[in-house]
């Protein structure tokens, strides 16, 4: 019987939302002081730079998801040997990568100042934060290999625990700094050392976890070639990833202003706080499904479309409710009223586009975990490149407005016309059956919630933290009823016998109404 331990699963998902929850916190009280201080063009600058170097993660070429879809393979199997050469072989292909991405930044950074409309008091301020965190960028990819070792041993918990950690002593430090009259620079060196930091960490409990030996003779071609049919397709995706959420800031700052990128990363800096709470619990899909496949046990891998999915929607449709209802009053309090005019509209286009993604959180894990991603794949990089064109030709007439639109249109269209259908072909669920399983329940339980909010704004708006926090508990608390009422009947994570086609009663566990069942099957 092989099982996966529930506590395990709970431990993971806790910290994960311990550790978003801290990194919220943090950014929330960051982001405003940091901006304050520096001011509106030293803060653009910031967002662009980190942007630009957000591309550097396409030279991760999809290794890392190859290393948890395999780690979690071969765990499974017990294949120790197969094990050593993935870890040796990634570890030597993350070094050549981070050399290369040195160089492309040392190209990149004498040339900043003309690509870029920054101002010239901030051209060899922007130079120099590039060429750092450019460099911590390039160091990280062969540190950063054990993140994802951890996370197919399905130790999510120590690499949250770490960025923790991590987290608060970069806050603690970096308002230090600000208070003592410190810019931009220091303020860069002390956001790219900590990470570093705790990859090393991260580096020595995996090893402890599961001791792999390190060696030349590990650096494997075959298995340098299963990597690669892998990480190829992801490679795709990742290229589609950073066209579509990588590109806003750059098209911005390349046709606007650096200004400009302020006002729009508010409105897309809160939305994306709002997607790392799913990101955190999805996260546990991809080697949830990778072990399902290696046992061969597709009724499991129903189960995990279905209930996965369904949790992700309890999770962000209470989350875009209360963004569409309080989200001025959010960015008031946040970081000041000036900035509402600008950044909600924002935020209303992306939250809504970015629900109907979030909402089907499980689904591209679970691709991810039977290696089923090639069509995705495909499709995705069709919307990056509209994506692109799009913001572009937007940008010009409405603004950050437009960018915004260049995002939310293929989004939104990938995610009503492909992505529900090509998840349900491919595990043989009826669509329907996906749709009323997954997504009833949590639309059910935000109507309370939407009209407690719509109801309590007719009395006041809130203005401040007080105000804002009152609000947000009060609606929380009847959502929260909700959750309790149908925990207590067993109807969270209850799947139909019917809903999970092809399965034998016995299989499925006669309507699956204890929790446990779902992590539970045999080898």
């Amino acid at each position: 019987m092989q099982k996966i331990d529930k506590q395990q699963i709970i431990r993971n998902v806790s910290s994960s939302w311990f550790a978003l929850g801290v990194n919220v916190a943090v950014g929330i009280f960051l982001s405003p002081f940091i901006l304050h201080r520096l001011g509106d063009t030293a803060f653009g600058i910031w967002v662009l730079i980190f942007s630009v170097t957000g591309y550097y993660g396409l030279f991760d070429l999809g290794i890392r998801s190859s290393i948890v879809r395999y780690v979690s393979k071969f765990t499974a199997t017990d294949e120790r040997e197969e094990l050593a050469k993935l870890i040796n072989t990634s570890l030597f292909t993350y070094s050549c990568t981070g050399l290369l991405s040195f160089l492309v930044t040392l190209v990149v950074a004498s040339q900043v100042d003309r690509i870029f409309h920054i101002p010239p008091a901030f051209h060899s301020t922007a130079r120099w934060l590039l060429l750092m965190v450019g460099t911590s960028v390039a160091v990280g990819f062969p540190a950063g290999i054990f993140s994802g070792f951890l996370e197919g041993l399905q130790d999510f918990f120590i690499n949250n625990w770490t960025n923790v950690v991590s987290t608060l002593v970069r806050a603690a430090l970096i308002v230090v700094a600000l208070k003592h009259g410190y810019g931009l620079l220091t303020i860069a060196l002390i956001t790219v050392v900590l990470p570093f930091l705790a990859s090393i960490l991260r580096g020595y409990l995996a090893l402890r976890l599961c001791p792999v030996p390190f060696g030349l003779k590990y650096v494997d071609r075959a298995m340098f070639r299963q990597i690669a049919n892998y990480s190829g397709v992801t490679f795709m995706i990742m290229v589609a990833g950073r066209l579509k959420f990588k590109t806003d800031e750059i098209v911005i700052g390349t046709f606007m202003s650096a200004a400009a990128i302020t006002y729009f990363n508010i409105g897309a800096r809160i939305v994306d706080y709002a997607g790392q709470v799913v990101t955190a619990l999805s996260q546990i899909f991809a080697p949830m499904s990778s072990q399902s496949d290696a046992w061969g046990n597709m009724v499991r891998m129903r189960k995990i479309f279905l209930v996965g999915n369904r949790v992700c929607g309890f999770t962000i449709f209470p989350v875009c409710v209360i963004l569409l209802i309080l989200g001025k009053s959010v960015i008031e309090v946040w970081v000041g009223k000036k900035y509402i005019a600008t950044s909600y509209p924002v935020l209303v286009i992306m939250i809504l586009c970015s629900t109907l993604w979030w909402a089907q959180g499980a689904s591209g894990r679970i691709l991810f975990g039977m290696s089923k991603h090639g069509t995705w794949a495909v499709v995705t990089m069709v919307e990056g490149i509209s994506n692109l064109i799009l913001s572009i030709i937007l940008v010009r007439p409405y603004g950050i407005i437009g960018d915004a639109l260049g995002t939310a249109i293929p989004l939104t269209c990938s995610m009503l016309f492909f992505m529900p259908q090509h998840l349900c072909k491919k595990l043989n669920v009826r669509l329907l059956t996906f749709v009323r399983e997954s997504y009833a329940l949590p639309f059910i339980l935000c109507l309370p919630l939407t009209a407690v909010l719509l109801l309590m704004r007719r009395w006041f708006i809130p203005h401040n933290y007080r105000q804002l926090g009152l609000q947000l508990f009060i609606g929380m608390v009847v959502y929260g009823a909700g959750l309790a009422w149908i925990a207590l009947t067993n109807r969270a994570l209850r799947v139909k016998e019917s809903s999970v086609k092809g399965a034998s009663a016995e299989a499925v566990g006669l309507a699956v109404s204890a929790p446990e069942e779902i992590y539970q099957q045999d080898a």
